[in-house]
């Protein structure tokens, strides 16, 4: 039995069937991670999720921001809603509720202390262990699988709190975590999260960092898996994988073995252009 992790998938349904035969994966036998994003924006999200959803327990899905989006939008939240109706087709499907049922009980962390990796789709604050991060994320996987579900996406978004503070309460406190697991990117020294620097490493404003290499990060030591970064592109190193290689944006769809004690090797398949595209470099 083999484990695979795919990126940023976004409605683009033949690439990632193309990724699949490519990785040799057997629904049967071996287990798929996926980083995030299913959905919105490509072509075929209906079919990306259907086929996913079907897999039952052999996919691992951690939410990304475009599936919060999803379920934003399903409970009347329109700030940003997008313009292309890719989303429509999940929402008018007669399997909606089902879709959306399985959606809100997928987590925002994954951690296999028997693969030795954690999957997340954005990042994590340098404060968090991941003991730490997986009890913060049960805290939102609680509200958006309970009777809190509705006001919560209706105030999930904006960038405020800015930094970690464990006296947080409420919305502040379920925004923070949830902007940590689905949207950051870069963060200052002391872990304040600055959400609208989204290009790649070398363009950031002065003080700030990756979040996988800010001073002193608690889980520098742990091997992590996630997406989000299209324009940071593949990257292995500072003991991270980043898998979301800009397939939506005219880039590639990436996968790779998951291996304990070897590094992973990745593979491509290369994406029609859905975006204005930018060509990250392939890994």
């Amino acid at each position: 039995m083999a484990t695979y992790a795919v990126g940023d998938i976004q409605g683009c349904y033949d690439e990632f069937m193309r990724l699949l035969e490519q990785l040799s994966f057997d629904p049967e036998h071996d287990k798929l991670w996926i980083a995030g994003d299913l959905v919105n924006r490509g072509p075929h999200s209906l079919e990306v999720v259907r086929f996913v959803k079907a897999l039952g327990r052999r996919a691992i899905v951690v939410l990304g921001n475009h599936d919060l989006h999803l379920l934003a939008v399903s409970e009347g939240n329109l700030k940003h809603k997008s313009r292309d109706h890719t989303l429509d087709r999940i929402l008018e499907a007669p399997d909606r509720e089902e879709i959306l049922h399985w959606m809100r009980h997928r987590p925002l962390m994954h951690h296999s202390k028997k693969r030795g990796y954690t999957m997340v789709h954005a990042g994590l604050p340098p404060q968090w262990t991941v003991k730490e991060a997986l009890a913060r994320a049960q805290e939102v996987e609680a509200v958006l699988q309970g009777d809190g579900f509705h006001d919560f996406c209706l105030q999930m978004y904006g960038n405020k709190p800015e930094r970690w503070d464990p006296n947080l309460q409420g919305i502040e406190r379920l925004r923070f975590i949830t902007n940590c697991f689905t949207r950051m990117r870069y963060c200052d020294a002391t872990g304040r999260l600055d959400l609208r620097e989204k290009g790649a490493p070398g363009t950031q404003a002065a003080g700030l960092y990756p979040w996988f290499r800010a001073p002193g990060r608690a889980t520098r030591d742990d091997r992590i898996v996630f997406g989000h970064w299209s324009t940071l592109g593949f990257y292995r190193g500072d003991n991270v994988v980043a898998l979301d290689s800009g397939c939506l944006w005219g880039g590639w769809l990436t996968g790779l073995k998951l291996k304990k004690r070897r590094p992973p090797v990745g593979v491509q398949a290369e994406c029609a252009a859905r975006r204005t595209p930018h060509r990250p470099t392939p890994g």
